[in-house]
């Protein structure tokens, strides 16, 4: 009797680990290929797993957010996928690269043109977005997931900080501060660099045989007085035997 109610409070928490785990996973995500910088592009992947055992997913519709719209979206091709990008005229327009934006991406929709997201997989969505925005930390993305049995999961609850996490949540991107732009030396500056290296190394060189030069020609003017002083001497030594002699 004892061993039986062990083995069934283990299941019944087994059962409640996994009911508690499902949600942290199964959810449609959306995370950035590297960083998602404030005021630069990402590579973002929207992450779609399957929910059902009986049923393939088979649509994917995001939302693009129009509080803070995107100039630049452009989604990766997938096999097996059509690719829908619907554009909005925008309240506000734009400015980029000098240029006024007057729409921009506000859905994009992939529909399975053959068996979609199959029971126990899942897959990941690519979109090259940019300018991300700099007056914010986020940008929420609403998304409609479809099944082939014709259910919809709608995952547009936008998570409240402090809050539990909500049953259907929207995917969420986290944007990094800004990067600090260093300065790096250009072709140009690098070619500069180079010729006033070489200049420098071309005038030590000079220095250094100028420098070689003049100790060359102390010595040489040395040894012709030290000859000098020498051949005087002698004609001094053989002067003075002359008037000896005499």
């Amino acid at each position: 009797m004892k061993a039986s109610r062990i083995a069934a409070a283990g299941a019944a928490a087994g059962v409640t680990v996994l009911a508690l785990s499902v949600p942290a996973f199964a959810h449609v995500s959306v995370q950035p290929e590297g960083t998602a910088a404030k005021g630069g592009y990402a590579v973002v992947d929207f992450k779609v797993p399957n929910e059902r055992d009986d049923a393939s997913t088979t649509k994917l519709e995001v939302t693009f957010p129009t509080d803070h719209p995107l100039a630049s979206v452009m989604p990766e091709p997938m096999p097996g996928w059509k690719i829908d990008v619907t554009k909005s005229t925008l309240d506000k327009p734009l400015e980029m690269h000098g240029e006024k934006i007057t729409e921009a991406v506000t859905k994009v929709t992939w529909t399975a043109d053959g068996k979609g997201i199959e029971p126990g997989y899942f897959e990941k969505f690519p979109v090259s977005i940019g300018q991300l925005p700099e007056d914010t930390d986020q940008l929420v993305f609403k998304a409609l997931q479809t099944y082939s049995n014709k259910e919809v999961v709608r995952w547009i609850e936008v998570p409240q900080e402090g809050q539990e996490e909500p049953d259907n949540p929207a995917p969420v991107l986290e944007l990094s501060a800004a990067s600090e732009d260093g300065h790096h030396a250009s072709s140009g500056d690098e070619a500069s660099d180079a010729k006033s290296a070489e200049k420098a190394s071309a005038d030590t060189a000079a220095d250094t045989a100028s420098s070689s030069g003049t100790d060359t020609t102390a010595r040489v003017l040395g040894i012709v007085g030290i000859v000098v002083g020498a051949a005087g001497v002698a004609y001094g030594v053989l002067a003075g035997r002359r008037r000896t002699d005499a």
